[in-house]
């Protein structure tokens, strides 16, 4: 009997799960979106409740879909919307508050009482993170403050977590209170050289320990899944943060390997090895994976507007239809005539980091039409991964060999064939493009022996498209020439 293994894949805006045959091949996925809340400008939130209810419907409907029996089922892997944090009572597990996603910008105040106190550096140098509203401690702060629950955190009446958590606690028999390595390291808490909370950030913002989830491996039997929710104990055997999970599902097991997801944004990682790079272009340093004592760190850096730019065509400027369309109208022409768009719509990112860039369209004449449009903003996306990719090659001086790539936008062909033009290396997109979810299966199925060591997940990953640059050396650095001066026109356009 063939063993299987589930992904429960906790997304910002949907659960869902899929299931994987011990070959790694999909055999059924189900997913169910929930609503998005929004407070005020500027403040997101989701119902935690949805959260659990849909992942638990996602994850019955996927195995009966799949004709799978539990018995057959090894395991269950769980990856998740990252930073998003959740508080609520140890003792009857409500929820004391909505979520606080990962996008909500309402605790920027204690990003600057941490940078007043002096800990800028501290920050950088032990969580590998930049200060930001984005992660979850300040997130964590803002409730205990506002509801006013310090003093029952302290006393261990609370639970605080980020979504794995909130999950793991309501899912797995006798209620473990656990963390993964790889989510611990996105909360601007965890010391990602001891692997334990820094006593100093928790100090600074009066967290109590007694709130905080045990860090596990992210790849180990946290407890078994109750019962009635498959109709057997299943073990859940690995918690991972959505694009680290995404970067073991690419195969990215190996120092100066790269995955680039394409989707609203894009996340770029590089696998750096065992011990974390600092970086000194913007980048951050984050853990990876922690699989039976051994720890690997990656580098990720993101781009702000990548599939964005091209809903922008589709919704403000009405120049395509659909985002398929961007692809036949690039093609159509054989260069950018001299076009280019910076999509700083939310300023620059790494390696700039300037809040003050707008979005720019530079370089148009009279002859300038739809295609040049549609084709600059395809350019954007790999002229944005390739200077992330630079910066990650200056910071931990490995030039990557290739790029593997997944997420809606890699199934546009002229983008990818651009990007490893941009890069001179080529681009691999796997036959199965579900990669977050395939890393949390393969890290779950990897803790209970479906596959007895890292050697034997070597087939599971193979390549569908492989493409190879095509464009001359004079040709790319003409590009890229053109791209470094649109940037610069871009930047500092709000003036203070």
């Amino acid at each position: 009997m063939d063993r299987c293994v589930v992904a429960m894949d906790q997304g910002t805006t949907s659960s869902r799960a899929v299931v994987f045959d011990s070959r790694g091949k999909m055999l059924a996925q189900h997913g169910i979106e929930f609503a998005q809340i929004y407070p005020q400008p500027g403040w997101v939130e989701h119902d935690p409740r949805a959260i659990l209810d849909t992942q638990l419907e996602s994850l019955r409907l996927a195995v009966r879909q799949s004709g799978v029996s539990p018995a057959q089922i090894a395991a269950v892997g769980l990856t998740n919307q990252r930073e998003t944090t959740l508080l609520w009572d140890r003792s009857t597990g409500l929820p004391v508050h909505n979520a606080i996603v990962w996008q909500c910008r309402r605790s920027a105040p204690y990003v600057e009482k941490l940078r007043a106190m002096g800990l800028d550096s501290h920050i950088r140098q032990t969580t590998g993170l930049i200060p930001d509203a984005y992660f979850s401690a300040t997130k964590l702060a803002w409730l205990l403050d506002t509801l006013h629950l310090r003093e029952r955190a302290r006393a261990g009446e609370l639970c605080f977590g980020t979504v794995d958590t909130w999950l793991a606690w309501h899912m797995v028999a006798g209620r473990p209170h656990v963390t993964d390595v790889s989510n611990a390291s996105r909360t601007m808490l965890l010391n990602i050289h001891t692997l334990d909370w820094d006593d100093t950030l928790l100090d600074a913002l009066d967290i109590p320990r007694a709130v905080l989830p045990r860090v596990v491996d992210t790849a180990g039997v946290v407890g078994d899944l109750d019962a009635a929710i498959l109709g057997r104990p299943i073990p859940l055997a690995a918690m991972a943060g959505d694009q680290q999970a995404a970067l073991f599902g690419q195969a990215c097991h190996s120092p100066g390997m790269v995955k680039n997801t394409y989707g609203t944004g894009c996340f770029l990682l590089m696998h750096t090895g065992e011990q974390p790079v600092t970086s000194e272009n913007g980048l951050l340093s984050t853990v990876a994976w922690r699989i039976a004592g051994k720890t690997a760190y990656a580098l990720e850096g993101s781009v702000f507007v990548a599939g964005a730019a091209l809903q922008w065509l589709r919704d403000e400027m009405g120049i395509i239809q659909c985002a398929a369309d961007s692809e036949a109208l690039a093609s159509s022409i054989p260069d950018n005539g001299g076009v280019y768009l910076v999509p700083a719509f939310t300023g620059l990112g790494a390696p700039y980091w300037d809040m003050y860039a707008r979005g720019t369209l530079l370089g148009l004449t009279r002859g300038t039409g739809r295609a040049h449009v549609a084709r600059a903003a395809l350019e954007a996306i790999a002229y944005q991964s390739a200077d992330l990719l630079r910066a990650m090659a200056q910071d931990s001086g490995v030039h990557p060999p290739q790029l593997r790539v997944d997420g809606g936008a890699s199934a546009n062909g002229f983008l990818l064939q651009f990007q490893a033009d941009m890069l001179g290396i080529p681009v691999l997109r796997p036959r199965v493009i579900e990669t977050t979810a395939l890393g949390a299966a393969l890290l779950a199925g990897l803790a209970v022996g479906v596959w007895p060591d890292m050697d034997a997940l070597a087939g599971v990953w193979q390549p569908d498209v492989h493409l190879p640059p095509r464009m001359d050396a004079a040709r790319r650095q003409a590009n890229a020439h053109g791209w470094t001066r649109a940037v610069a026109r871009s930047r500092g356009w709000i003036e203070g």
